[in-house]
């Protein structure tokens, strides 16, 4: 929390009084909104040991009813002031904010408030007694500092943040080296979000419920033939088929992308983003959101097994990778304005899969296990998938956008009977992973 509030406030000078401020007559009380987001992000901290220690425990109803409460909190205020109070600018969004977090965080606190010291988590042996225990303190007999677990957090630390300058890397780009106006970064913005939904509410909770899987099922920085040998073939089973539905969700996803990005942005905001480079972008994102999907499996059992050094190690490969990135993302924005972000986005995610892939490879290769055949579809699914992508690239063509409603009705009905064909040759062919989803 400390280093929150230095960071905030250090960041806060520096986006108010180095970086680019805009026009107050177009976006009025910008500098309210970095304060607003520089405190949140210091409450928000605060519930950090909350969160982890839900983790750690899978208190899984706990994270999804504080999140599903924050977030449809934050989007019911958001849309009350903008209807009523469209003069505040950045008030709204600086409100809202605020709202999130500190709704986040009392129901963590709260929750553990009435948890701790209960009979529940007494017979449950919680290794947490008392609400004072979670706060700092020094213990008699200890030193001041564990610095065998220090050094483990600045490792982790270290891959944060070259996470976060691959994962937003583009941001970065945007804003300290002005690639593109305030307007382009708009659209991509809309386009952003709008292509991430998949991601934040599928991949996201996939990723981050199925690393405490693995991190619970193998131990870490073991070889696969140390490991309980039960425990392995679950884990590989479990890796197998979860690879096999990201891939196949990601696959749809590119596939039907393609041809239903421009009505998708016309219905979403009109003639302003299907018009432009909106459409590409979002077509782009389709083809991203697949690497996303791959990505976050293989990441998340590949973070779940890596020891010290390991991690450590991956650490300097993303430190290449990252400045890698970041003059891809550059040079692709300076020739292909804002597409050029997401190709250098599908660039850094391939990387990150190869690596991914080659440690799973390297840790099943001496067992009898090959979790990574559920990146193999099956040839008839693929087919399938090919020929609709054909005929819904066909269709928009020649039925969208300009051609009424009428035409769009039809583009959406040729999709709705491909997409229709697709499912049922899924349920057709992957059976083994359409009851591993029932299950």
């Amino acid at each position: 929390v400390p280093l929150g509030v230095f960071w905030s406030i250090f960041l806060g000078l520096v986006w108010l009084h180095l970086l680019e401020v805009p026009d107050p007559s177009v976006v009025p009380h910008y500098q309210a909104g970095v304060v607003a987001f520089g405190l949140s992000a210091v409450i928000e901290l605060l519930g950090e040991p909350f969160w982890v220690l839900a983790q750690a425990h899978l208190f899984v109803r706990l994270k999804v009813i504080a999140e599903s409460l924050s977030v449809v909190s934050k989007c019911i205020l958001t849309v009350i002031l903008v209807v009523f109070y469209p003069q505040w600018g950045l008030y709204i969004f600086s409100l809202a904010q605020l709202l999130y977090v500190s709704i986040l965080v009392m129901c963590y606190v709260i929750y553990f408030v009435m948890f701790l010291g209960s009979p529940e988590a007494t017979k449950k042996s919680f290794p947490v007694a008392r609400m004072k225990a979670l706060l700092p303190n020094l213990v008699e007999g200890e030193t001041f500092v564990n610095w065998k677990e220090a050094w483990l957090t600045w490792s982790f630390f270290k891959q944060s943040f070259l996470k976060q300058i691959l994962t937003e890397g583009e941001r970065y780009v945007m804003t300290f080296l002005n690639v593109l106006n305030f307007g382009d970064q708009g659209v991509y913005d809309i386009v952003n979000n709008l292509g991430s939904l998949v991601a934040r509410f599928i991949f996201l909770p996939i990723e981050e419920s199925f690393y405490v899987f693995f991190a619970k099922v193998l131990e870490r920085g073991k070889n696969v033939k140390d490991q309980k040998q039960d425990d392995v073939a679950m884990a590989a089973n479990v890796l197998e088929l979860l690879l096999k539905l990201v891939l196949l969700i990601g696959l749809t996803i590119t596939v039907f992308g393609y041809a239903y990005s421009q009505l998708a942005l016309d219905i979403y905001g009109g003639s302003v983003l299907s018009s432009g480079t909106g459409p590409d972008l979002l077509r782009c994102y389709s083809l991203y959101v697949l690497f996303l999907a791959i990505n976050g499996v293989t990441e998340c059992f590949t973070f779940a097994l890596m020891c010290e050094e390991e991690v450590d190690r991956y650490n300097f490969i993303m430190l290449a990778l990252s400045f890698t990135f970041l003059c891809i993302s550059y040079f692709l924005t300076r020739w292909y304005s804002s597409v050029g972000f997401i190709l250098a986005n599908c660039f850094n995610m391939g990387i990150r899969i190869a690596h991914s892939i080659h440690y799973i490879y390297n840790f099943f290769k001496e067992s009898t296990y090959r979790p990574l055949t559920g990146l193999l579809p099956s040839p008839f699914l693929v087919l399938v998938y090919i020929i609709s992508g054909v005929i819904t690239g066909f269709s928009e063509v020649v039925f969208c956008c300009d051609k009424g409603w009428m035409g769009r009705l039809v583009h959406i009905s040729t999709g709705a009977l491909c997409f229709a064909a697709t499912i049922v040759t899924m349920f057709c062919t992957e059976t083994k992973l359409i009851h591993f989803v029932r299950s």
